[in-house]
């Protein structure tokens, strides 16, 4: 089994790094195949989380991890958190200041890089635009003068993979295809050099909501099929949901938690986490222990959990689909309500004593707009965290 590792990667700030993505893209032809089959990237080492330090100067800070034979991870975190540096740094683009990463306990360094084996679909596709959608799919064979035979056999397998629609996108140049379409021979192109490691730098961001979840279908088809290791980049739950085996969480050039979604859903290692999955969010509340219950602003709960100090700070969680409406409870304000009939659901906002509250209910429970509802927090769905460490507490 192959693998790749990385162990404690740092990279702190530089030019190269502040550039953008063009040096993923400066090298999309030159990589090749790499000599054993499958990839493994599996986690290792999770630093701890807290708020990004104003004079941060480490895009990457400790990074270890392994992501499994087969697998597609994704990488989701808010802008700047580090993602496309760490994907940088997984395909050899970007040298790490610390740390190593291991192609099958093969440090990368003595890997030439037309023998990596990657497959890099990029957000602005990178597509030669004087050559037209066959050439592009098929330069990989072409440059390394592969017999005309063999490259079009390999160009119409692809196609087929593909889906039939691409067949009449083969004769026609990048600039008189639409995002789509371009995006569709990008994906086609990677895979036609038989990638042992696809690595996808946010591909469906520049696509409008119909496309991007026929496209995140069709990407998720692929990998199946070919059971190819992958690392999509992303910033969008919804497509690291649907694609991705595990999810990692990073957040200023650290891993904060890795795991499948439910794992990070329900079982949050901190605030951070908990504030950033979700749509909408988790709520939260500061507060304090106060003898036998949290105490907050104009509501407190009880039992209090075991283990906290009196008068420590504490911030108290809930998600948006864990709130109950009753005849009596907390006193809230409903200041607008949202109906999404698709999921059958409605987002209703409230205001709970001037603080904001999100509730997510089923879109035949009615509430109006502008009159007082009673909710209510039932115990086993209540989170709390530290705020000095920002730690979920057991």
């Amino acid at each position: 089994m192959t693998s790749v590792t990385l162990r404690h990667v740092s990279k702190r700030f530089d030019a190269a790094d502040r550039s953008g993505k063009s040096g993923l893209a400066s090298v999309v032809e030159s990589t090749g195949r790499m000599f054993n089959r499958g990839k493994t990237i599996d986690y290792l080492n999770a630093k701890r989380a807290e708020p990004e330090p104003a004079d941060r100067t480490y895009a990457l800070d400790d990074v270890s991890l392994t992501i499994r034979d087969g697998e597609t991870l994704a990488l989701l975190g808010p802008s700047g958190s580090g993602k496309t540096t760490l994907l940088r740094v997984i395909a050899g683009l970007t040298e790490p200041d610390e740390g190593e990463v291991l192609y099958d306990k093969v440090p990368i360094r003595d890997i030439p890089l037309s023998e990596r084996g990657l497959g890099i679909v990029f957000e602005n596709y990178a597509l030669y635009p004087h050559l037209d959608a066959r050439s592009n799919i098929g330069f990989f064979d072409i440059v390394r003068r592969r017999h005309r035979t063999e490259v079009d056999a390999r160009i119409e397998h692809v196609a087929q993979i593909m889906g039939v629609d691409i067949k009449h996108l083969l004769a026609r140049k990048p600039p008189t295809l639409s995002g789509g379409e371009q995006q569709r021979v990008a994906v086609a192109r990677a895979l036609a050099r038989d990638p042992k490691l696809f690595l996808f730098d946010e591909p469906l961001s520049n696509l409008d909501a119909k496309l991007r979840a026929e496209t995140r279908v069709q990407i998720k088809r692929l990998l199946r099929h070919y059971q190819i290791t992958a690392v999509y980049v992303t910033h969008d739950q919804t497509e690291a949901i649907a694609i991705s085996e595990r999810i990692a969480i990073i957040q200023a050039g650290r891993i904060i938690q890795i795991g499948t979604y439910q794992d990070v859903y329900y079982r949050p290692v901190n605030i951070f986490v908990a504030t950033f999955l979700g749509n909408p969010p988790m709520n939260v509340f500061e507060g304090n222990a106060e003898g036998d219950h949290w105490q907050g602003t104009g509501f407190a709960l009880r039992p209090l959990r075991p283990g906290l100090k009196p008068g420590q700070k504490v911030w108290f969680g809930i998600r948006p689909e864990h709130i109950i409406f009753e005849e009596e409870g907390i006193p809230v304000q409903v200041e607008l309500v949202e109906p999404i009939y698709n999921d059958r659901v409605q987002i209703v906002y409230l205001s709970l004593i001037g603080q904001n509250c999100v509730a997510r209910i089923p879109l035949e429970h009615s509430v109006e707009v502008g009159t007082t509802a009673y909710v209510r927090f039932p115990d086993e769905h209540i989170y709390f965290f530290d705020d000095e460490t920002g730690q979920r507490l057991s």
